[in-house]
């Protein structure tokens, strides 16, 4: 929904968790190039409107730390955006966007320093086959112990990175029913229709849309492919809304 990107669908805890994640994320980018001691390969999964790359582009000191930012996106709409984002502030000399969906990245062949993924785009990758239609019909719970496309994709991912790096789930839903009632809330604020309940790990709705909210033990279990002592987690928020989770090769 291209429309979810203006300011009058997002929530005050949206919009708070959006700007803390920046600011962790620009932690991240240092960290990982001190280590590395040359700039960065970063691979953006789910770059919706490029909105990372174009807020840390105007930091000479943070963008100066990037060899070269690939984003892609499975939605054509989002791919329009970035690209408009990045012809208007000339980032072409770093930045590459295309239409490509997460589920496949065990075929991709570049490596990078640092994947990431944003604004909890990490709680949107939905079971395959998941039944929009006629889950709230049918009167029985999804059992979340397990996520085979989340694994899928960040396992691939973590394949996908040099020695050092770093998976980054740059924002996270924390599990909780007030954070249920949050999303529930914003995607009211859209106009959408609500087909989960309070037993459910995750929001959902009839259009199609998924938000999944995670503890740190089911990051753990889903990130089973990162030693433990590797996956480390920092609050975004003091109220419990949200957390960013890093994964350290």
């Amino acid at each position: 929904m291209k429309g979810s990107f203006g300011a009058a669908y997002i929530s005050e805890y949206l919009l708070q968790a959006q700007w803390a994640e920046l600011i962790e994320l620009k932690k991240v980018v240092t960290e990982v190039y001190t280590r590395k001691g040359a700039p960065l390969a970063v691979l953006d999964i789910g770059i919706g409107d490029a909105r990372v790359a174009k807020h840390l582009s105007g930091i000479e000191e943070i963008w100066s730390m990037v060899a070269h930012w690939d984003g892609i996106d499975n939605a054509a709409a989002c791919v329009d955006l970035s690209n408009m984002v990045i012809d208007t502030l000339n980032l072409q000399d770093k930045v590459s966007v295309q239409q490509y969906d997460a589920v496949n990245l065990d075929r991709w062949e570049k490596q990078y320093d640092l994947v990431m993924t944003t604004w909890f785009t990490a709680g949107n990758f939905y079971p395959a086959g998941f039944p929009f239609d006629t889950y709230e019909l049918e009167g029985r719970k999804l059992d979340l112990e397990h996520n085979d496309t989340f694994h899928k994709i960040f396992s691939a991912a973590w394949n996908l990175l040099r020695p050092q790096g770093e998976i980054v789930l740059g924002s996270c839903y924390i599990d909780s029913d007030t954070n249920r009632r949050r999303q529930e809330a914003a995607y009211r604020n859209m106009g959408m229709t609500i087909i989960t309940g309070a037993e459910d790990s995750f929001t959902a709705t009839r259009e199609g849309f998924w938000s999944q909210r995670f503890t740190e033990e089911k990051i753990k279990r889903y990130c089973s492919f990162t030693p433990p002592e590797r996956i480390s987690f920092t609050p975004l928020d003091t109220y419990e809304f949200a957390m960013q989770v890093r994964l350290m090769k």
